[in-house]
């Protein structure tokens, strides 16, 4: 009964965590929106078996994730809350798995700063509130490497078969790319282990066929429907990611680095502390532990490599990065290690950069008047137009956070465990409030006219089209139907061509005159950046 009420606790802590307010804010283009769109058009053209956008064969993903949103579409409606829900349940799984794990692997004092410390850092929370495929994918990941290393722990077959089977539910979430990263892993496993260490092979075999199972019946109906073009396509996408900058996501190797370290405070934090040697309690730990580096290094490098950089490229590493932590925390807290005084210092640094981020979006937000001049780019200098109310006040919540950072570091040096729980809590509660009050106004910057664009089209009967930028916006805010003529997506028809109704338009100011130059299109308005047009047929 006692284990029952704990994770009864954990169930009930991250539902009030991730559920409330999910529909707080427009999804965000591309990707929020990419993947409840193509939710959206499963439903209107009732073909479960694959993706479409724009009611077009959409191949670049698989449809695990896209069926869950559809499912919550079904039952909430189309909305912002329906698109987050899974991940949001996702969220809360994922609290119960490293509670289970963490238990299972030492004890349940490092399970429970497990789970506490995974809620309390920025991006693992932040992301159980958002529409994207990552916090699903990631923890199917996690699962298999789990089951793999009990696996080579006792070697019972059940291992193997869940290992495979959340190997397979991974792919089936995201792709072929769940197969590189355990691939990979596996050869520095081998490497390092100098074999599969206490894995029979006919166990490695049975977990490679429960993978191919899980995803081969989808694959093979959908090569059965629509022939091999699909596996095709999705693999020649999977190949481009890796050599080229896709839709100009670029940036240095050291990208993802940066954003662990900024973006998965205090966790990443107490990675510092093993600067220093330790010895640990039993091999199942020791094990564990080992695996866990192997997954973290080969997510990092492998997508430091990749030539497209994407902030959430990278979130896999949030769970080795966060059980490395939570070790070090139940280590400080059993006082069998000293925070060593870089650890301290880092997070002071950390903390107070953080703090200053939050204290200035007010301040730049009232005083944008002044930074305007200062800026070369007209669609941003257009962005910042939006009228948003700011006051000096809300910079009040960034100072609260460098207060607490302060006091919760100074507590930390001689009581460890109230010092990290002081932290833990500050942590939920200013990410809430960055979710709940800060987003929303970022969003009103950034897309929100745009969406209020498109939103005032649903249910009627035209053709509405994105000119000069990539958007999937206008088709989930439009509630956009199948169209009876094939020449609705194309571009230069709507501009010039025959149209058999109405055309409406947006682009951005910086591409304004360009299509002011097509006669039979008509300025209707703008505002924070986007231009509207008509033409009438």
């Amino acid at each position: 009964m006692h284990i029952i009420s704990r994770y009864a606790v954990i169930i009930i802590v991250g539902a009030l965590l991730f559920i409330p307010f999910l529909g707080n804010v427009h999804l965000f283009d591309w990707d929020e929106i990419n993947f409840a769109e193509c939710a959206r058009e499963m439903i209107v053209s009732d073909d479960y078996l694959r993706m479409q956008i724009n009611y077009k064969p959409f191949w670049e993903k698989p449809p695990l994730f896209i069926w869950l949103q559809a499912l919550s579409i079904n039952i909430f409606g189309i909305g912002e809350f329906a698109a987050r829900l899974p991940n949001a349940i996702a969220g809360i799984a994922t609290l119960v798995c490293l509670f289970y794990t963490g238990k299972k692997i030492l004890n349940e004092k490092l399970a429970m700063w497990w789970a506490i410390l995974y809620i309390a850092t920025w991006l693992p929370h932040f992301y159980f509130k958002s529409g994207i495929i990552d916090p699903l994918f990631n923890l199917f990941i996690f699962l298999a490497f789990v089951q793999f290393y009990l696996l080579q722990a006792n070697n019972k077959v059940f291992h193997a078969l869940l290992s495979g089977t959340f190997l397979g539910l991974a792919v089936m979430t995201k792709g072929p790319v769940a197969i590189l990263i355990a691939v990979l892993a596996l050869m520095v496993y081998v490497i390092k282990n100098r074999g599969l260490n206490n894995i029979r092979f006919s166990s490695l075999l049975l977990l490679i066929l429960m993978c191919t199972a899980t995803t081969g019946i989808w694959f093979a109906v959908e090569i059965y429907n629509h022939g091999i073009w699909f596996v095709k396509e999705f693999i020649v996408y999977q190949i481009r990611l890796f050599k080229t900058e896709d839709a100009g996501h670029g940036g240095p190797f050291f990208y993802h680095f940066i954003i662990l370290l900024l973006g998965c405070f205090p966790a990443s934090v107490f990675l510092f502390q093993f600067f220093k040697k330790q010895s640990f309690e039993n091999r199942l730990l020791a094990g564990f532990t080992s695996l866990m580096w192997i997954m973290f290094w080969v997510v990092l490098i492998l997508f430091s490599v990749v030539k497209t950089k994407i902030v959430h490229y990278s979130s896999l590493c949030y769970f080795p990065l966060t059980y490395l932590a939570s070790l070090q925390i139940y280590w400080l807290s059993e006082k069998k290690v000293v925070l060593t005084a870089f650890t301290k210092s880092a997070f002071i640094i950390i903390g107070v950069l953080l703090s200053i981020a939050i204290i200035a979006i007010p301040i730049v937000g009232i005083n944008k008047a002044k930074l305007i001049p200062l800026i070369k780019d007209p669609f941003a200098v257009a962005n910042l137009q939006a009228d948003i109310s700011w006051s000096y006040l809300e910079a009040i919540w960034g100072t609260l956070y460098l207060v607490g950072i302060v006091i919760s570091v100074l507590l930390l040096r001689k009581r460890f465990r109230l010092g990290m729980i002081a932290l833990c809590v500050l942590q939920v509660v200013i990410i809430q409030v960055t979710v709940i009050h800060f987003t929303p106004k970022i969003e009103a910057f950034s897309q929100r006219a745009a969406i209020e664009y498109f939103k005032s089209f649903q249910g009627k009967d035209v053709y509405v089209h994105v000119l000069g930028y990539k958007s999937y916006a206008h088709l989930f805010y439009t509630h956009k139907q199948p169209q009876s003529n094939d020449m609705y997506d194309n571009e230069a028809w709507l501009l010039e061509g025959k149209i058999d109704k109405p055309a409406y338009f947006i682009c951005k100011i910086i591409d304004a005159d360009k299509y002011k130059a097509y006669k039979e299109l008509r300025e209707t308005g703008r505002k924070n950046g986007f231009v509207f047009f008509e033409r009438i047929p």
